[in-house]
């Protein structure tokens, strides 16, 4: 398969997936509907964003929309950009029986649609699981770059790269590195259901890819952003290994009799004025 047939599965993939997501318990869009003060960020996304009251924000590949929502409740004026037009119709939907103004424009993150302005925006953010569906993370980079204001900031909560080794479909209590750190070919998963509502249905077949460090801050410095922070955490978003335990509300680590590994990196990058 080429990458554009890759990438095509994929959207078919989160088409899906997104039909499943909104009514799932693992996003519990209904209880954010019902009170949505008492679903926060977590504490690395919280630490990461700080202050954005009264920015323009702009949410990278958003699914149906939580999170953009989560930063209009910081005082953000935000706009979510996703692929999928299902996830994009529910962020709508979210938004309005929710009463929490958002923008959502459906769109390819690696070519943004002219609705998604150049140097319209303060703040561009992303999280958790998004860059290994890029292909090319300097197309992505230009969009930042591209779409940033003068002196605005990304900011980004993902995976850390080291963690990609790791074999997460083993089931041994013990950490098992399968895959080579500097892999370049995409990675075919076979999708039943989906990491958020797991199932026997046959969705489809899902290709990922490894970005190493090097690529990432790379992609950000060539595309003309000065990197301002950088951290590591023994924590991430979801349970990705059988070992993992849950440390804090909605955060999981490695039990206390195995070493930590870095598990979460944020990244804060600004544009020049």
């Amino acid at each position: 398969m080429d990458v554009r047939d890759r990438v095509a599965a994929n959207h078919a993939i989160w088409q899906r997936w997104a039909a499943l997501h909104v009514p799932s318990g693992f996003y519990d869009a209904e209880g954010f509907i019902a009170d949505p003060a008492s679903r926060p960020f977590d504490s690395i996304v919280s630490g990461l964003l700080g202050d954005i009251t009264g920015m323009r924000a702009l949410h990278l590949q958003c699914h149906f929309g939580l999170d953009t929502l989560r930063l209009a409740l910081l005082g953000a004026t935000a706009t979510g950009l996703d692929f999928s037009d299902v996830a994009i119709a529910a962020a709508r939907d979210l938004s309005v029986r929710s009463g929490i103004p958002a923008t959502f424009i459906e769109g390819d993150v690696l070519a943004p649609p002219t609705e998604v302005s150049e140097g319209g925006f303060d703040v561009i953010f992303t999280s958790y699981g998004v860059i290994s569906w890029l292909p090319d993370l300097e197309a992505w980079a230009r969009t930042i770059a591209s779409r940033l204001a003068p002196g605005g900031v990304f900011k980004i909560a993902e995976m850390h790269p080291t963690l990609w080794i790791f074999d997460d479909e083993s089931d041994d209590p013990e950490p098992m590195v399968r895959y080579s750190y500097f892999m370049r070919e995409a990675l075919e998963w076979e999708e039943r259901g989906s990491y958020a509502a797991p199932g026997d249905e046959y969705i489809g077949t899902s290709h990922s890819w490894q970005h190493t460090f090097e690529e990432i801050i790379g992609v950000l410095v060539r595309a003309g952003l000065r990197i301002e922070e950088l951290r590591e955490f023994p924590l991430l978003a979801w349970k990705y290994m059988t070992a993992m335990v849950e440390k804090e509300p909605g955060l999981f680590g490695m039990p206390d009799t195995q070493p930590e590994v870095p598990l979460t990196f944020t990244l804060t990058a600004r544009k020049p004025e």
